[in-house]
């Protein structure tokens, strides 16, 4: 005698059975949208290529999260989910120090942008530098930018002292000059007008660009940031700051995605 099959359950209920068994909180595709990755549809899309991971594990469609919670990535990069994130972008003009306070009472980034909520540099600029500086409190995507491994590049505008730089010169920056910390990596070097170089550089020396300039014999008069990995902006006046728009938010988890991707 055959015993009797248990007849299958209908779908609808083992879906409902699954979901039950996932964390609580908020659809993924629905923060990943928030957030500015796309439509519900696009990130539903995301999830399904298997791109997404929450706490270092692939996430499936249907997953939840607790964004104050849990580690949210993009093709390996962090991205902000968390409530209360906030992302600056800041001028930097000369005469101001890059740390949160100065025993000497010299002006700080941090007397330029909002007290609340706390925030912290991305990098550095040294005193007399100027340019663009990246100023959050999401310390996840700060420490994959920040770090030497990560490579993202860095454009700087520098006036030399002594005119036209002979094209020898400008090639040795080009395959690394000799510095009392190492060889530099070789970098993106152009001369737009005579005694104006644009430099590219993805490594994080202290005061690397004036060092390289003075290697050479071309001392630096005046150096600003123009560029850190996709995020630009000419129209930012000196001293002042605005938010990252939601696409460059996504360039750069972007960009730190391609170099860990490189880098692996």
């Amino acid at each position: 005698m055959v015993p009797d099959q248990v007849p299958e359950r209908p779908l609808w209920e083992q879906l409902a059975e699954r979901n039950a068994e996932l964390p609580r909180g908020e659809r993924l595709q629905k923060v990943l949208a928030a957030v500015g990755f796309g439509s519900r549809r696009t990130c539903e899309d995301m999830i399904a290529a298997e791109r997404v991971t929450v706490n270092g594990v692939v996430a499936i469609l249907g997953r939840r999260v607790q964004p104050d919670v849990d580690l949210v990535e993009v093709d390996g990069a962090p991205i902000g989910v968390r409530p209360g994130l906030v992302y600056y972008l800041l001028n930097k003009p000369a005469g101001v120090i890059t740390t949160s306070a100065d025993t000497h009472g010299r002006p700080t980034v941090m007397d330029i942008v909002p007290s609340e909520p706390r925030v912290f540099s991305i990098g550095r600029l040294d005193l007399e530098t100027e340019g663009l500086l990246m100023i959050t409190n999401d310390g996840e995507l700060a420490n994959r930018i920040a770090h030497p491994s990560c490579g993202i590049d860095k454009e700087y505008l520098a006036e030399v002292d002594g005119g036209d730089v002979p094209a020898g010169k400008v090639r040795r920056l080009r395959e690394g000059v000799e510095l009392d910390d190492g060889i530099t990596a070789p970098a993106k070097v152009s001369q737009p007008e005579p005694g104006v170089l644009r430099i590219v550089i993805h490594e994080g020396k202290n005061r690397q660009v004036r060092r390289m300039c003075e290697a050479i014999g071309h001392p630096v008069r005046r150096l600003v940031r123009t560029r850190i990995g996709p995020i630009s902006d000419r129209t930012l006046q000196p001293g002042k700051w605005r938010e990252w728009t939601d696409s460059e938010r996504n360039a750069m988890v972007a960009a730190v995605a391609t170099t860990i991707e490189r880098r692996d």
